[in-house]
């Protein structure tokens, strides 16, 4: 049933990027095309993995979180905020600093409110940059994260708490190498 992520990952085409084996996949950087039945496959596990117990919001990251989070929100019915590059000066906008491997710049949070209880999902998680910036800015906001999922986790991360990981990588010169599978 998991076949296609693992497959898709291990076939993937990498760029060099200085010392940085950068790998090019769908669920990451949205190229070169996001089938359908692998998003499908992504969101099954997802729903299987995640606690969405009492769950009222999915939270995601501009831009590669957004994908995912749609294939989420539509199995579930589970209404979805996306954390923007943008900010919109709405009453109870949270900015956030995110600073990852490769880049610096704010986030900002709209359309949580205190009390909320959502799950984070997000594509990758190598830096912990972005998750901890999203951790942060939800608190600040006062919701309740009750579970987080990243689809690729690339090395070891500790963002502060307990999250899951539907793959598990290492990447070198001769490609992308799945270490562990959640499922």
């Amino acid at each position: 049933m998991f076949n296609k992520l693992v497959t898709s990952l291990e076939s993937c085409p990498m760029v060099q990027r200085g010392e940085y084996h950068y790998f090019i996949h769908p669920v990451s950087d949205g190229v070169p095309l996001v089938e359908p039945a692998l998003l499908r496959e992504v969101a099954i596990e997802m729903v299987r993995v995640l606690d969405l117990t009492r769950v009222n919001k999915i939270v995601v990251a501009e831009a590669m979180g957004i994908h995912i989070g749609v294939a989420l929100s539509l199995i579930t019915d589970i209404p979805l905020c996306i954390v923007r590059k943008r900010h919109y000066d709405l009453p109870g906008e949270v900015a956030l600093h995110q600073s990852t491997g490769y880049s610096k710049g704010e986030l900002y949070l709209n359309g949580i409110e205190e009390g909320d209880r959502v799950v984070i999902v997000d594509d990758v998680l190598s830096t912990g940059g972005t998750m901890k910036a999203l951790l942060e800015g939800l608190a600040v906001a006062g919701a309740e994260v009750r579970d987080v999922l990243v689809v690729i986790k690339r090395g070891e991360c500790d963002i502060g708490r307990d999250y899951k990981a539907l793959v598990e990588i290492e990447v070198d010169e001769s490609g992308v190498h799945v270490k562990d599978t959640f499922f």
